[in-house]
């Protein structure tokens, strides 16, 4: 039987006269201990893309891993990159389809073409083996192998539905820390979690990406690996077995590889593509150096659904800005509150079924709030300034302000002239423009990274992990929201104008601003 690259395959059933040497090898591949180990040093071969065809000789690091694989329902391994991971799924999924009979295996890579270079990977591994290892196959396929023993391998993309309703034996999935976007991956995980329970097992491969997606999640839980008693196990709380290498163990990498390395790819993709960190892909606006750094913390107390992270302070001076929203399950409204001149994050507020009129109201509570706090220790001392963005829905927040009353807020509102043609017209609140927009996303960065901006909030550093450059701007990648970040830059273009008229937060900005230039002159109401 022939394939159309005319590599040679076995027919089903075909009637082989065995030797007692080629008996003996069956019988230790079909070992339940070491047979994985045996089969994949004795007979797999693999194409090397310098030496060619070459048998597949196992490094110290790979021998655990096929064990790892072999010994554990649920598997997920993090490796550098090009250390045979991908080698070592393919030569195990192999043995498991030969030799457990009517195994029905699922191979799931980001991207088809990581699918179809696996199922390759597979498929010449196969074709190399002597025959009388070999299974035979009813179907062979690019995509998909059917053997004669009753065990199915087939290879897709992740989606959302991939492996919904299928009874899986085996599922592999690699670099799922790079299925995009990473909604997409959790919907995947969701979906597959009960066909694996009727005793399915899953390996899961990857280089790491974001710290919060859900490969990461799954690795982070899987590494709890405390129980009840406080006894150490092997296996995390998510019941994954978690299996990692250094870049190190490969026998042809040593520290003058690592300077070479570092010098072609830079030390930030070092870090993340061989030392394993969670330093992410994309190019976010805050460098992913310092955002792994962020953690955030929780709210130290809560007014509705106002998450607070410090108390008030009556002897400083508040920001307060609002990026609206339509309000109807879609993009969220966002509040942030900093304080100044230490611009530090204290309050923060996300909804995305509140009305405009309603989020108004809302700003308006939380600058009660902050005047009701710093009241009860100095009366009148406090300085609070507030402002929201009056782009298209915006629009609707100058109406909600005097629907409302603008004497009924607390502090002033700020508010910066709209040019049109050569008059200046004023308006309440902050026209948003792509300048504008790039000009904050260049200062908060500076005073994010040199850590002149406090930021405690995890769903706004959540945002941040996936706010990333789209042609010559920054915006939340696909699936993904940005309103917290929106609302923070609107902060930011607020402390630029009020360093006009506070020293200390002119002290502030400057130290970070080597040419700081004031802003256009602004209304105070």
């Amino acid at each position: 039987m022939k394939t159309l690259e005319g590599n040679f395959v076995k027919k089903a059933h075909k009637k082989v006269k065995y030797t007692a040497q080629e008996i003996q090898h069956l019988q230790k591949c079909m070992d339940p201990v070491n047979g994985p180990l045996y089969f994949a040093e004795t007979f797999v071969k693999i194409q090397h893309p310098v030496k060619g065809e070459m048998p597949l000789e196992l490094f110290e690091y790979q021998k655990r891993l096929l064990k790892a694989y072999h010994e554990n329902r649920f598997c997920i391994a993090m490796l550098p990159r090009q250390t045979g991971k991908t080698t070592c799924a393919s030569a195990f999924l192999l043995w498991q389809a030969m030799f457990v009979p009517d195994s029905n295996i699922l191979i799931a890579a980001h991207k088809y073409m990581g699918a179809q270079d696996i199922m390759s990977r597979f498929r010449y591994a196969y074709e190399s083996l002597p025959d009388f290892i070999r299974a035979g196959v009813y179907s062979y396929n690019k995509g998909s192998v059917e053997f004669d023993n009753g065990s199915k391998v087939k290879a897709t993309t992740t989606t959302e539905n991939t492996g919904r309703g299928m009874s899986l034996s085996l599922i592999y999935c690699d670099e799922f820390a790079f299925v995009q976007p990473p909604e997409k991956a959790r919907e995947f995980w969701t979906s597959l979690s009960p066909t694996l329970a009727t005793g399915g097992r899953a390996i899961i491969t990857s280089t790491p990406n974001s710290d919060e997606d859900q490969f990461a999640l799954l690795w982070k839980e899987a590494n709890k690996t405390l129980d009840d008693f406080g006894n150490k196990t092997k296996l995390g709380q998510n019941g994954f077995y978690a299996f990692s290498a250094t870049w190190d163990e490969h026998p042809d990498r040593n520290e003058k590889w690592k300077k070479e390395e570092i010098a072609r790819i830079g030390e930030e993709r070092f870090r993340r593509e061989h030392e394993c960190e969670f330093l992410i892909f994309d190019e976010t606006l805050i460098s992913p150096t310092k955002l792994i750094d962020m953690e955030g913390k929780e709210p130290i107390h809560k007014t509705g659904q106002v998450r607070w992270y410090k108390k008030i302070d009556p002897d400083r001076v508040y920001a307060v800005s609002l990026d609206p929203a339509v309000g109807t399950g879609g993009d969220y409204a966002a509040i942030q509150v900093f304080e100044l001149p230490s611009m530090e994050q204290v309050g923060e507020w996300r909804h995305n079924t509140t009305p405009i009129t309603q989020q108004m109201k809302i700003l308006r509570d939380i600058c009660l709030y902050i005047k009701e706090e710093a009241d009860s220790v100095k009366p009148d001392r406090v300085q609070i300034f507030f402002s929201f963005e009056n782009n298209a829905v915006g629009e609707a927040c100058v109406v909600a302000l005097q629907d409302i009353g603008i004497e009924s807020v607390p502090g002033m509102v700020m508010s910066e002239p709209i040019r049109k043609g050569h008059r200046r017209k004023f308006r309440q609140g902050f026209n948003t423009t792509h300048k504008s927009k790039v000009s904050a996303c260049s200062r908060f960065k500076e005073l994010v990274e040199s850590n002149k901006m406090i930021i405690h909030s995890k769903p706004l550093i959540s945002e941040l992990k996936s706010f990333v450059g789209t042609g010559v701007t920054f915006n939340a990648k696909p699936g993904e929201h940005d309103d917290l970040v929106s609302s923070a830059l609107l902060n930011v273009r607020m402390m630029r104008v009020l360093a006009q008229w506070n020293p200390r937060v002119f002290e502030r900005m400057r130290e970070t601003d080597t040419e700081f230039v004031p802003p256009m002159p602004i209304f105070i109401g």
